[in-house]
């Protein structure tokens, strides 16, 4: 793997960038250069004709200075230990830069999930618990669903822990149904902490809801619910897009003109696509990207702002509820352009954030109401995102570095603690 591709080297980039604003005690930085833990295990699986397969599993913890260990497992066939470091220095990023007290962890296995019956999937996913238990725990480490994980395959994995340690420990897993102890609010809570960023922006950049123009690239589940939840606080959604296409209004210079959110969400459903949704234009999901719009939300895939598209962007600022959907090179040029770029270890935090609700109300034997869960993660996302603005203006940078800034700084501060 070269460099350039390299997640981890792309984060350690991170980290020196921001490292250099607060000029960082260089025992913590070099503390900071790799996992607290790192953990390769190998998984036998009886497959379905009685022959063993073993499968590559890996966790990384990378800091726990702010709290237990908080990240997904991931199953896919592209799995790669720089990957699932990188993946847990972003969670320890992402959590300290909304200040919520966990540390950063990601878990995989190298597998294609659809290749296994159900019964095979349910011997991988008890033998990665197996291997892995007594580095697990609500008191430890807490892992959830990331790629091709489900909460079904979370509740085999909660089973087998509390299996092996001989007692109940419901907060080991987030994500779970509500049945099982999930929290109120989780299945929408990325893209409400988004629509929480997308609001306080437009109040920073003095844009007004009827007046400002939002195409969003994914109809997803983070993606659809962004939709609606914009929507209802006034804002013009004018195109948006699945893995089949986009559509974009016509006339979308007309003020009143927008999608009705709620006929397309039930046209979605009904044939699998908004491809066709009335009153509409078919555009590419590479169109939609460069659409002349106030604000852009990629909310798919990662990487799809790049050098290449990057010189076309049109829209004022950019809300990324997508895990790395913009390269370095790409956030280079669109600094350089005045774009404002919201990064996705604040924009899409909301999901994290209600993870650590769902753990805390585990570990202290509680549910809360949705309404609760909103209100307390409306608090953390705006505080959170006034703090990065404010950072961003002090040193004069962006919002990536300035999340950076802001979480870096709140790890070392522990670290000291430990010196």
């Amino acid at each position: 793997m070269s460099e350039v591709s390299n997640p981890f080297f792309n984060a350690m980039e991170q980290l020196d960038k921001a490292a250099g604003y607060i000029s960082l005690d260089e025992r913590i930085h070099t503390m900071l250069k790799q996992p607290d833990r790192l953990i390769e295990v190998a998984i036998p699986v009886v497959m379905d004709d009685g022959t063993v397969k073993i499968f590559t599993g890996y966790r990384s913890q990378y800091n726990n200075s702010l709290g237990v260990y908080k990240g997904g497992i991931r199953y896919h066939w592209n799995v790669t230990v720089d990957e699932v470091k990188a993946l847990s220095f972003w969670m320890m990023i992402k959590c300290a830069t909304v200040n919520i007290p966990m540390g950063g962890a990601k878990g995989g296995v190298i597998v294609n999930p659809k290749e296994l019956s159900e019964g095979e999937l349910e011997r991988l996913s008890r033998g990665y618990i197996q291997k892995l238990w007594m580095v697990l725990g609500s008191d430890k480490d807490v892992p959830a669903p990331d790629v091709y994980t489900t909460p079904q395959i979370m509740g085999w994995m909660r089973d087998e822990f509390e299996k092996i340690i001989g007692k109940q420990d419901p907060g080991v897993i987030t994500g779970k149904s509500i049945d099982q102890g999930g929290s109120e609010g989780r299945g929408f809570s990325t893209a409400q902490g988004g629509a929480y960023c997308t609001r306080e922006l437009a109040k920073n950049m003095n844009m007004i809801p009827e007046e400002t123009t939002i195409a969003i690239q994914g109809f997803g589940n983070a993606g659809s619910h962004m939709a609606r939840l914009l929507s209802e606080m006034g804002y013009r959604i004018v195109a948006v897009s699945d893995s089949k296409g986009g559509i974009a209004i016509n006339n979308k210079q007309v003020t009143t003109n927008k999608l009705n959110i709620d006929a397309l969400t039930e046209y979605k459903a009904r044939t699998g696509s908004v491809v066709g949704f009335e009153g509409t234009t078919e555009i590419s999901n590479d169109d939609i990207l460069t659409m002349d719009v106030d604000i852009l939300v990629p909310a798919a895939l990662e990487n799809v702002i790049t050098p290449e598209n990057a010189g076309n962007i049109k829209a004022k600022a950019i809300v990324e509820l997508a895990n790395g959907p913009t390269t370095p090179d790409a956030d280079e040029m669109l600094k350089k352009m005045g774009v404002v770029v919201v990064p996705d270890v604040l924009a899409n935090a909301g999901g994290v954030t209600v993870s650590y609700f769902e753990w805390e109300q585990n570990v202290k034997g509680e549910h809360w109401t949705e309404a609760d869960v909103l209100t307390k993660l409306e608090k953390i996302m705006v505080d959170a995102f006034h703090e990065v603005w404010s950072t961003k203006e002090q040193y004069k940078t962006d919002m990536r570095t300035a999340a950076f800034i802001k979480a870096v700084d709140r790890v070392s501060v522990k670290l000291t603690e430990t010196l």
